[in-house]
């Protein structure tokens, strides 16, 4: 992969496919075009589908990688240990489940234009989404597993694992899968396991504190933290497997953790669904489930409801006017207030008559002032969707992309003469 590092996409993407034909996968390639928050994102995905011969074709697991990964690193060791991974796999005969290996040129769009075509029948081509369907597709997504491997031919070996898992509008994925990772990874190769990008994690309180604020942030952002954030909107369970620091572990380590989580979702007889949904992690080992922070959340929550009523009331209710000291003067004094007898169980007090009255409140300003707020909130997600990042540097030819954004993507032409795929007949399992 080092040496297509100056080529074009189309040569790229001709290279990996040579590849996956060559190890038995069915290839294909899947051309899209986004507009968002004014740019125009274009990029052909390519995957290959690896058919279990224990399967059934109901069920797929995916694996994939990014040609750049989020921090616009190529990812060369990352590709090259997919692509080999899947050559190694297909000598294999215990696949209870079909692979799909996926080689995105971006870790963004290119997977969310995957996972998108291939839970839709007939998708919609807009002016800002132009998508093409797949030629060829699996069964039913059970699990994904992306790496992230930015490392060149020069052999630089990394010290832990960072596995990413948050997804798209705050979703989890099951922490069995977040388990097992670190199970095979410290228990099985002797990998430190990270998460948020914090190495020196010591497991104190700070460090703990530390690793729940950020986590907090990054899945109260809702963003995409990886290739695999583009699955959880479709429940499908999914991480990304990142190195991080300087150690001893080379691509042989990545690839036997890679391998065995692999393994353990083909042996799994339904989707994952025991463990939680809803969690909040200390370490890579150490979590809060939903049933210890949710009451201190409602807790919150109902104070804010509390004050609120305390203050509307208040708000209902005549303030008497202060006392000042009495004036000399010849005249009789003022009227005294009308009073008016109070009982509150055995107690007996004498109130003004007019701090019981009931005020009419005005419900207009402060109903316009609450809907002013919510249609202010528009300005901005205006300007995220539809400024462009690089004002300065407008695009030469953004004429000839916008009239090509509102043509369909059509498939490549040994694309569209390819076979369906007719699942083979059941073999039966041996015990």
């Amino acid at each position: 992969m080092y040496d297509h590092k100056d080529s074009s996409e189309s040569e790229r993407n001709a290279a990996i496919g040579r590849v996956l034909r060559e190890s038995g996968l069915k290839v294909a390639e899947q051309p899209y075009a986004y507009h968002a928050a004014g740019e125009d994102i274009t990029g052909t995905n390519v995957y290959g589908i690896l058919r279990g011969p224990r399967a059934d074709a109901t069920e797929a697991m995916v694996l994939m990688a990014g040609w750049k990964n989020f921090e616009g690193l190529v990812n060369y060791s990352g590709v090259a240990l997919v692509l080999t991974l899947a050559r190694y796999f297909s000598r294999w005969s215990i696949w209870s489940k079909d692979i799909i290996v996926i080689i995105s040129p971006e870790s963004t769009y290119g997977p969310i234009a995957w996972v998108d075509a291939y839970h839709s029948t007939a998708p919609i081509i807009t002016a800002t989404q132009n998508v093409s369907t797949l030629p060829i597709k699996a069964g039913a997504l059970q699990a994904a597993v992306a790496i992230d491997y930015p490392i060149g031919p020069w052999g630089h070996r990394f010290d832990k694992i960072d596995i990413q898992y948050d997804g798209l509008n705050g979703a989890l994925p099951n922490l069995d899968l977040l388990n097992t990772a670190v199970s095979v990874a410290s228990g099985q190769m002797r990998i430190g396991c990270t998460l948020h990008g914090i190495t020196g994690h010591k497991d104190s309180y700070k460090d703990r504190l530390r690793t729940i604020a950020t986590g907090l942030a990054t899945q109260s952002l809702g963003q995409a933290t990886g290739p695999h954030s583009a699955f959880m909107p479709y429940h499908i369970d999914a991480i990304t497997l990142k190195t991080m620091g300087d150690g001893w572990h080379d691509e042989m380590s990545l690839g036997r953790v890679t391998e065995s989580l692999i393994r353990s979702i083909n042996n799994l007889l339904e989707h994952l669904h025991q463990s939680f949904f809803f969690y909040i992690l200390l370490n890579a080992n150490r979590f809060v489930s939903i049933g210890n922070y949710l009451p201190a959340a409602m807790l919150i929550a109902g104070s804010f409801t509390i004050s609120a009523l305390a203050l509307w009331v208040q708000s209902g209710r005549a303030e008497l006017p202060e006392a000042t000291p009495a004036q000399p003067t010849k005249e009789k004094t003022s009227k005294l207030p009308e009073m008016e007898l109070v009982r509150d169980g055995s107690d007996i007090a004498l109130v003004p008559k007019t701090a019981l009255t009931p005020l009419e409140r005005q419900l207009f300003l402060p109903a316009l002032t609450l809907l002013s707020i919510h249609l202010a909130s528009c300005i901005p997600l205006y300007l995220l969707t539809h400024l462009s990042k690089s004002v300065s540097n407008p695009p030469k030819n953004q004429s000839k992309q916008t009239n090509n954004q509102t043509k369909p993507v059509t498939q490549q032409k040994n694309q569209t003469n390819q076979p369906h795929h007719t699942s083979p007949s059941p073999q039966p399992s041996t015990p």
